[in-house]
C-alpha cells in the first residue's frame, strides 16, 4: 500500500508513530519562512510540516495545490496555539522525513477547497474537480450510506434484490422513451426502461413475493432541478398485500434511514390525506403542511355580497376561499400585496382580497361591503396582528393558485423550517382524468393501478368518480415515492385499457407478454418506487438533485464533461441501417 493511514485517521494517541500518507495538497502555508502543507483525501485533512532534512524542505518548495504526493514521517502533537478543534486530526501533525510527488497538477479552473459562485456549466465540465469539494464529497458519501441502509432494511424484511434488463420493449409509461437501435435486427429498436413496472409485476407472477432494486430509469422529458433524463429509484413490489401493508413497509423504510443515518427518531405514523382533502386544504397533491395556513371555504360569508366580481364568480358556479396569515400582517405593504395579486392573476384568478386584524379588522373591500372584515376575522379565527388573503374563482384554478401563494407567503415570512420533516401520505387519487388535448380518459397514475372496489360498484358508468388504490409519499412538499395496488385480473385489466382507449389489438401489441402471464395465476400485489435522488436531495437539504449525483446532465440533457450527446461516425450508422437527415439531425 502507498499509505499506512488516511488523512482523517491520526489522533493524539498516534503520537510517535512512523506513518505514510498519500493524497492531494489542499493548501500550502508559509509562516515566517516556514512552509508546511495540508494534505487531503476523502477521509479528512492532516497537517504536514518539514523536519530538518533539507531535501524535504526543498521538496515542499516544489509543491502546488492539487499535486498528488506521498508523505512519510512521524506523528507529533501540535503546539497548543496551533491546535484546531474544527477537524478530528487537529491535535496532531506529521513531521515529514520524505515527500514524493506522485502526480503534478495544473492550476485548476475551479476551486476545489470551497463552494463559490462558479457557474454550473463550469462545475459540470470539470466535474472531477467539483467532486473534490468537501460538500460534494459529503453528499456522495451520504448517498452511499443512505443506499446501504435502504438495502439493509429491505434485506432484513425478506426482500430479494433482483436486476431487470436495461434493453427492453418500448411501452407507454407517460413520457418519451430513449430508443436503442438493434444492429442484429435492422429496423427494430429497444427502449431504455422508464421504470421496471411491468417486469416487477412479472416477478410477482413468477412467485418472488418480495422484490427490490436500486433501478436506473430513463425518461426523455423536459428537465428541471429535481428531474434528470437518467435517474435512480428504489423499486419495490410485494405479493399478497393490501394498501396498508405497502404503506407501512415504506414508512418503516423512511424511519429506518432517518434513525440509522441521521439519528432522528420518528415514532408516530405519518399523516394520511385523501387527494380531495389535499387539494381543498393546500391546493396541491404535494403539500407542505408544517406551517399551517390551510385554505378555508368562505362562500357562506358572501351569499348576499354587493361585491360584483365575487357575485359573478359565485353565479358561474365558482367559490371563494382564503388562508390566514398568522402574524406580521402589518408588514404587508401595498407593493407586497400588489406582487401577490399579480402572481395569482398570472395563475388564472381575477385578484386578491386582503384582511388585516391589527388595531381593528380592516379589508380591501370595506368600502363596498361594510362590516365584512369583522365577519371574516371571526369566521377564519384570525389572531391579533394577523390577517388573511382571499380570492374567488373556479374551484380547481382557485385551489391551485392559492396553494402556490400560501407557500410563497410562508417563504417570504420565514415560516418554512429547513430542519422540519413534513411527511404525509396522499391516498385515494382519481383513477382516471380527462385529457382535453387527446379528448379521452387517461390513467392518473398508470393503467395497471387497481380501481377502488367500492367505487367500481357505485359508479360503473361514471369512471371519473372512481378512485384508485394509489398512494404517494410526500416529504417537505416533494413527492418522494409513489405506488399502488396492481390489477391482478385479466378481465379488469382489459376493462381499464378499454376506458383509456387502448384497443385489444393495441393492448396485445404493447403489453401482450404481461396479459399472457396473467393467464397463469396472479397473486394480489402492489408496490412503490422512491425517487432516490430526490429523497437524498431533501435529506441533505440541497435544492437540486444534481448536487447529490456524481455525473448529472445539464438542464438541456448534455454531459459537458464527456461531450454527450455527440455525433456517431457514418460507418456505425450504416451498420445500424440508420440515415441522419441533413440540417435537422432527424433520424
Amino acid at each position: 500500500m502507498l499509505r499506512t493511514h488516511n488523512c482523517g485517521e491520526l489522533r493524539i494517541n498516534d503520537v510517535g508513530k512512523k506513518v505514510t500518507l498519500a493524497g492531494w495538497v489542499d493548501k500550502m502555508r508559509d509562516l515566517g519562512g516556514i512552509r508546511f502543507l495540508i494534505l487531503r483525501d476523502r477521509y479528512g485533512y492532516t497537517q504536514v510540516v518539514p523536519g530538518d532534512d533539507e531535501k524535504v524542505v526543498e521538496a515542499l518548495r516544489k509543491l502546488k495545490p492539487e499535486y498528488v504526493i506521498q508523505v512519510s514521517g512521524t506523528v507529533r502533537k501540535r503546539p497548543d496555539e496551533a491546535v484546531r478543534t474544527d477537524i478530528p486530526t487537529g491535535q496532531v501533525e506529521v513531521v515529514a522525513d520524505e515527500i514524493e510527488i506522485l502526480s503534478e497538477a495544473q492550476t485548476p479552473p475551479i476551486y476545489t477547497d470551497r463552494d463559490n459562485d462558479t457557474s454550473e456549466e463550469l462545475r459540470l465540465k470539470y466535474r472531477y474537480l467539483d467532486l473534490r469539494k468537501p460538500r460534494m464529497q459529503h453528499n456522495i458519501i451520504m448517498r452511499h450510506r443512505i443506499v446501504q441502509t435502504i438495502r439493509e432494511y429491505l434485506n432484513k424484511n425478506g426482500f430479494l434484490e433482483i436486476e431487470t434488463p436495461m434493453l427492453m420493449k418500448s411501452t407507454p409509461e407517460g413520457a418519451r422513451d430513449f430508443i436503442v437501435p438493434s444492429r442484429l435486427r435492422p429496423g427494430k429498436f429497444y427502449a431504455l426502461p422508464q421504470s421496471p413496472q411491468l417486469l416487477k409485476q412479472i416477478l410477482m407472477i413468477a412467485g418472488f413475493d418480495r422484490y427490490y432494486q436500486i433501478a436506473r430509469c430513463f425518461r426523455d422529458e423536459d428537465l428541471r432541478a429535481d428531474r434528470q433524463p437518467e435517474f435512480s429509484q428504489i423499486d419495490i413490489e410485494m405479493s399478497f398485500v393490501e394498501r396498508n401493508d405497502v404503506i407501512e413497509m415504506a414508512e418503516g423504510l423512511v424511519k429506518y434511514v432517518l434513525e440509522k443515518v441521521f439519528n432522528r427518531k420518528l415514532g408516530k405514523q405519518f399523516r394520511r390525506l385523501t387527494y380531495k382533502e389535499a387539494m381543498e386544504k393546500y391546493g396541491t397533491d404535494k403539500p407542505l403542511t408544517h406551517f399551517g395556513m390551510e385554505l378555508q371555504e368562505l362562500e357562506e360569508l358572501f351569499y348576499d355580497t354587493p361585491v360584483n366580481f365575487i357575485k359573478t364568480v359565485l353565479e358561474k358556479g365558482g367559490t371563494i376561499k382564503g388562508f390566514v396569515v398568522p402574524r406580521d400582517m402589518s408588514s404587508f405593504t401595498r407593493k407586497r400585496i400588489d406582487s401577490y395579486t399579480k402572481m395569482v392573476q398570472e395563475l388564472g384568478l381575477g385578484g386578491l382580497i386582503w384582511v388585516k386584524n391589527i388595531d381593528e379588522p380592516k379589508s380591501s373591500i370595506d368600502r363596498i361591503s361594510p362590516g365584512i372584515s369583522s365577519k371574516i376575522v371571526e369566521h377564519m379565527k384570525i389572531p391579533k396582528g394577523g390577517g388573511a388573503l382571499i380570492a374567488a374563482g373556479e374551484r380547481e384554478v382557485l385551489n391551485e393558485a392559492l396553494g402556490i401563494l400560501r407557500v410563497k407567503v410562508a417563504q417570504d415570512m420565514g415560516m418554512i423550517d429547513a430542519d422540519e420533516l413534513d411527511l404525509l401520505w396522499i391516498i385515494d387519487f382519481p383513477m382516471f382524468e380527462w385529457d382535453d388535448e387527446e379528448n379521452r380518459l387517461v390513467a392518473r397514475h398508470h393503467p395497471f393501478t387497481m380501481p377502488h372496489p367500492e367505487d367500481m360498484k357505485a359508479y360503473p358508468d361514471d369512471p371519473l368518480k372512481i378512485r384508485s388504490l394509489a398512494y404517494d409519499l410526500v416529504m417537505n412538499g416533494n413527492e418522494i415515492a409513489g405506488g399502488s395496488i396492481r390489477i391482478h385480473s385479466t378481465e379488469l385489466q382489459r376493462w381499464v385499457f378499454e376506458k383509456i382507449g387502448i384497443t385489444e389489438n393495441e393492448a396485445n401489441e404493447k403489453f401482450g407478454f404481461l396479459l399472457e402471464a396473467m393467464r397463469y395465476g396472479v397473486p394480489p400485489h402492489g408496490g412503490i418506487a422512491f425517487g432516490l435522488d430526490r429523497f437524498v436531495m431533501i435529506l441533505l437539504k440541497e435544492k437540486s438533485i444534481r448536487e447529490v449525483m456524481a455525473f448529472p446532465k445539464t438542464t438541456t440533457g448534455a454531459d459537458l464533461m464527456m461531450g454527450a450527446p455527440s455525433n456517431v461516425p457514418d460507418e456505425i450508422l450504416k451498420e445500424l441501417k440508420i440515415r441522419v437527415m441533413e440540417n435537422t439531425r432527424e433520424v
